[in-house]
C-alpha cells in the first residue's frame, strides 16, 4: 500500500481527497438506511432511466471499440441519467444509479484510481446535495425549484473536484482546474436533458426511452474536447506537443512584439539519456520523461509554456524574460532535475530509484535574436549544442 500513487500527493490535497471519499461513503450509507423500499412504479423509473443509459453507454463504447477510438470518458452521460433519478427516484435507487459511473471506472484500466474516486466521491455529494435542496423525501417538479437543482449539482460538483486538484497541484492553470467553456456548455446540456428525462419518467416511465437519441448525441459530443486536448498534448508527458507548443509559442511571440515585451526560448536535452534506456529499460526512459515533465510545470515560473520537442527534449517559452530572468529559470531547472530521483522497474521487475540525471539547456532571447520563432529556436539549439561541448549539465546563452 505504501507504493500507492495516491500517498504522493501533497499532504493537504491528501487529506482533502480522503475526506471527500469518507464523505461520500457516509452519505451512500445514510440514504440507504434512511429510505423506504421503493415501490413497482419507482422501480419501473429506475429501469427506463438505467436502460436508457446503459443501452446508449455501452453502445458507443462498443462502436468506439470497433473502429479504434481512444478510451471514452462518459461524464456528461452519466450526469444526464443522474439528473434524471434525482427528479423521478427515491435515494435508495439514486444509489444504485451511481453505480453507472463506479462500474465504468472499474472496468476501465486506470493507472491511478485513486483519481477516479475521488472524482466519484465529488459526484457523489453533489448528488446528494442537489437532491437535499429540491426534496429529499419527495423532489419538487416547479421549474424554478429544478433550475436551482441543476445549478448546484453543476456548481458543488466542479467546486469539489477544482479544490483537491488545485491542492494536487497549485500551479495548475485555471482550465486544467476548473475546465474550459465547452465543459460547462456539456454540463449544462446534460443536466437540461436530463431533468426532462426524470420529469417524462414521473409520468410515464416508458417515455423516458424517448432521451436516448439525445443522450447518445450528447455522449458523442463530450468526447470533442477530450480529443482536441489529446491532439495538442504529448501522450508520455502530458506536455504540449510540438506542433500545440509551436502554435502557441508563434501567437505570444506576436503579441510580445506589437508590446514590446521581452521573451526567452529555452532547449533542454537530457544528457546520456540513452544509457538509461539502454540500461535500465524503455519503461524507466519513459518514467524519467515523465517525472522531468512535472518537474518543468513546476519549476518554471507560472505563465511559461512548456513542450516536449521530441526524445528526450523539452522546450520552454518564458514570456516577460529578461536575459537574466531567463538564465535563472534555466539554472534553477538545472539544479532540479539534478536532484531528481524516479521510482522505476528495471527490465528484470526489480525495483529500481533512477538517480544521476542531469540536464544541458541552451536559452535565446528576443532581445538578441528577434521575435521570429525558427530564429529563436535555431539559436537555442546552437547553444545546447554548445552546453553539450563544455562537458554537459550546464546552461549556456545564446
Amino acid at each position: 500500500m505504501r507504493h500507492w500513487p495516491m500517498w504522493t500527493l501533497k499532504r493537504s490535497a491528501l487529506v482533502y481527497w480522503l475526506l471527500v471519499d469518507a464523505l461520500a461513503l457516509a452519505a451512500v450509507a445514510y440514504s440507504i438506511v434512511t429510505s423506504p423500499q421503493p415501490t413497482p412504479g419507482q422501480i419501473g423509473r429506475f429501469a427506463a432511466i438505467a436502460g436508457t443509459a446503459g443501452a446508449v453507454i455501452v453502445g458507443s463504447s462498443i462502436h468506439s471499440h470497433r473502429v479504434g477510438e481512444a478510451a471514452r470518458n462518459p461524464w456528461a452521460a452519466h450526469l444526464c441519467y443522474l439528473t434524471a433519478g434525482l427528479v423521478a427516484l427515491p435515494c435508495n435507487l439514486l444509489v444504485l444509479l451511481l453505480f453507472g459511473p463506479a462500474l465504468h471506472g472499474v472496468l476501465t484500466q486506470r493507472p491511478e484510481s485513486h483519481r477516479w474516486v475521488f472524482t466519484l466521491s465529488a459526484t457523489t455529494l453533489a448528488v446528494f446535495t442537489t437532491r437535499y435542496v429540491i426534496g429529499w423525501a419527495e423532489p419538487s417538479t416547479d421549474l424554478v425549484v429544478m433550475v436551482l437543482g441543476a445549478t448546484v449539482l453543476l456548481v458543488v460538483r466542479a467546486a469539489l473536484i477544482a479544490v483537491g486538484l488545485k491542492l494536487r497541484s497549485p500551479r495548475a492553470k485555471g482550465e486544467e482546474v476548473i475546465g474550459e467553456p465547452i465543459d460547462v456548455v456539456l454540463g449544462i446540456v446534460a443536466v437540461s436533458i436530463g431533468g426532462l428525462m426524470g420529469f417524462v419518467a414521473v409520468t410515464t416511465p416508458v417515455h423516458a426511452l424517448m432521451a436516448g437519441p439525445p443522450l447518445a448525441l450528447l455522449e458523442r459530443a463530450a468526447q470533442l474536447p477530450q480529443w482536441r486536448r489529446s491532439a495538442q498534448r504529448d501522450a508520455k508527458t502530458g506536455l504540449a506537443n510540438a506542433v500545440h507548443w509551436d502554435s502557441r509559442a508563434r501567437y505570444e511571440l506576436a503579441k510580445a512584439r506589437g508590446r514590446d515585451r521581452p521573451m526567452a526560448v529555452m532547449l533542454l536535452d537530457l544528457d546520456h539519456f540513452k544509457r538509461v534506456n539502454d540500461e535500465v529499460g524503455h519503461l524507466a526512459g519513459d518514467s524519467a520523461l515523465s517525472a522531468v515533465a512535472l518537474l518543468l510545470t513546476g519549476t518554471v515560473r507560472r505563465g511559461d509554456l512548456v513542450g516536449r520537442f521530441g526524445g528526450e527534449e523539452f522546450v520552454v517559452l518564458l514570456p516577460d524574460a529578461e536575459p537574466a530572468v531567463a538564465r535563472s529559470v534555466a539554472q534553477r531547472v538545472r539544479h532540479a532535475v539534478a536532484d531528481l530521483a524516479v521510482p522505476t522497474v528495471r527490465t528484470d521487475g526489480r525495483e529500481h530509484l533512477l538517480t544521476g540525471l542531469t540536464v544541458s539547456i541552451g536559452v535565446a532571447t528576443t532581445q538578441r535574436f528577434g521575435y521570429e520563432l525558427p530564429d529563436l529556436l535555431v539559436a537555442a539549439d546552437a547553444a545546447l549544442l554548445a552546453a553539450k561541448g563544455y562537458g554537459r549539465n550546464l546552461v549556456e546563452m545564446a
